[in-house]
């Protein structure tokens, strides 16, 4: 009966925490990080929308249909779309998490019928025991000490255990009165999605329906919208022909800067190679004077023994003593010879050597293709209304353009600021692009046309997040900056570029 009652302890002690764990891991396991990511987007595009709201309603008082008004109705309603679209993942995100709640409020209710079963069993099986054998009993008939304390302890044990099974019953109710709730709340949130989905789906048919009565009414002036065409692909050319012959003179300008430098190394190489060959001659032509000068002593101490072996003695019986050799002088030491000192090369990347940067330069460009897709916007505020590279015109048939960077549609009066270090190499005013301000990094080049005002100058160096003008707004209502990214005479897409809004 005793082998009975701790099996049955035993599974149900391990059904409770295999089973609960198991119960958590299906309800929670993988959904709060895709709810978190899905929160996030939503949050971001609202605030797109909320802005974009916000420009154009700046351009609503102008009567008119413009160009700029389009664009900006077209990223309205694709920021709309793409709301809706988030709307229906989160309602499919909750469908799966309310399927996931209902899996674990099952799962619970399982559980916690197999607990009532097992509880139910250890208390049959102890009143059993009970009108079988009194406690007391059973604890007196021991046949000694120790087994009086181990049957005490079986019963402190069996009575905790039926106490910690009623515990974990309450827990089980208590989590499955939780998962109805979130359930209920899921179901809510649901019905609230739903019918935020449905408005924003009214809202973009509305911006449908202005979009094409803006689109009819530019039609209805294409020669007008031609004729801006024209001017403004003008515009645009000045643009790149102004931007082209700044990076070709920077060019130019690191070539005679690069050819310079070399040929004042080759000019110190040669005058030191000079000076160690003159130093050699000299080296050479003291060796010669010295083994001359060694000869001519040898020759006149030979001389001189010479002479005296032939001279007659004054005394023969006491020869005289022998004059001492005068002493030889000894050869100088020849001068140690100069060392050439190495010229100093530094050594420098291809891609350095080939746009003819210098270390600073090299560096800076580095650092600049470094902070790819994490430059701050020119703008504080702003959406892009107009894409890099060839698209179709949004109105006219059959005509291609143009962007060479972005358009970025902001507030008036907006201020422009530097996305990175750099040089002011020209400002400049060109007629459809308002003021222009292009700034070098290295290789690397940004520039900023349809500025009202400029605050900076050539040759000025700029740090990132200076501010450097403000925006421009045209005659049409629109307040809009064109930002370009160049890479020697390489157009780049600055949305790569830019930290994601």
């Amino acid at each position: 009966m005793c082998t009975v009652t701790w099996q049955a302890h035993f599974r149900f002690t391990f059904f409770l925490l295999t089973g609960l764990s198991l119960v958590s891991g299906l309800a929670y396991a993988q959904q709060p990080r895709n709810r978190q990511v899905l929160e996030k987007e939503k949050k971001q595009n609202l605030e797109k929308i909320t802005e974009i709201r916000s420009i154009l309603k700046q351009t609503s008082t102008e009567k008119q249909a413009t160009m700029g008004k389009l664009k900006a109705l077209n990223q309205q309603i694709k920021s709309q779309s793409e709301q809706i679209n988030l709307m229906t993942e989160d309602l499919k995100l909750m469908d799966s998490e309310v399927v996931d709640l209902r899996n674990a409020s099952n799962k619970l209710n399982e559980e916690l019928g197999q607990l009532k079963k097992q509880y139910a069993e250890m208390v049959y099986s102890a009143d059993k025991r009970r009108q079988q054998l009194n406690p007391l009993g059973f604890l007196f008939s021991s046949d000694n000490f120790n087994q009086l304390v181990a049957r005490y302890r079986y019963l402190k044990q069996y009575s905790d255990a039926r106490h910690s099974q009623v515990k974990q019953m309450e827990r089980v109710k208590g989590m499955l009165q939780e998962k109805r709730i979130a359930t209920e709340q899921k179901r809510s949130q649901q019905k609230t999605t739903l019918t935020a989905k449905v408005s924003e789906g009214k809202k973009l048919e509305g911006l449908k329906d202005e979009q094409n009565k803006v689109v009819k009414e530019l039609s209805q002036r294409e020669v007008q919208l031609r004729d801006e065409l024209v001017e403004s692909r003008r515009a645009v050319t000045n643009l790149e022909n102004m931007i082209t012959r700044i990076i070709a003179r920077e060019a130019k300008e690191r070539a005679e800067r690069e050819a310079r430098e070399k040929a004042e190394r080759e000019a110190r190489e040669r005058a030191e190679r000079e000076r160690l060959a003159r130093l050699e001659a000299e080296r050479k032509a003291e060796e010669r004077r010295r083994a001359e000068d060694q000869r001519k002593a040898d020759e006149q101490r030979r001389a001189e023994a010479l002479a005296n072996a032939n001279k007659p003695a004054d005394n023969p019986a006491e020869p005289k003593p022998a004059e001492p050799k005068p002493a030889e002088p000894k050869p100088a030491e020849p001068k140690p010879e100069p060392k050439a000192e190495a010229p100093v090369v530094v050594s420098r990347p291809a891609e350095a050597r080939e746009n003819n940067l210098n270390e600073a330069e090299y560096a800076l460009a580095s650092s600049f293709a470094a902070s790819k897709n994490r430059l701050p916007w020119p703008v504080q505020h702003g959406f892009v209304s107009d894409k890099f590279g060839v698209k179709p015109h949004p109105v006219l048939k059959g005509l291609m353009v143009e962007n060479m960077g972005i358009d970025i549609q902001t507030n008036a009066g907006e201020s422009v600021q530097s996305v990175y270090d750099g040089v002011v190499q020209d400002v400049a005013y060109m007629p459809g692009m308002n003021n222009v301000v292009a700034i070098q990094h290295g290789n690397y080049m940004t520039v900023y046309a349809k500025l009202k005002s400029v605050s900076v100058k050539i040759g000025q160096r700029v740090k990132a997040r200076d501010m450097i003008g403000s925006v421009a707004t045209g005659k049409d209502g629109i307040t809009e900056i064109q930002f370009q990214i160049w890479k020697n005479l390489t157009k780049m897409n600055p949305e790569a570029w830019l930290r994601p809004r």
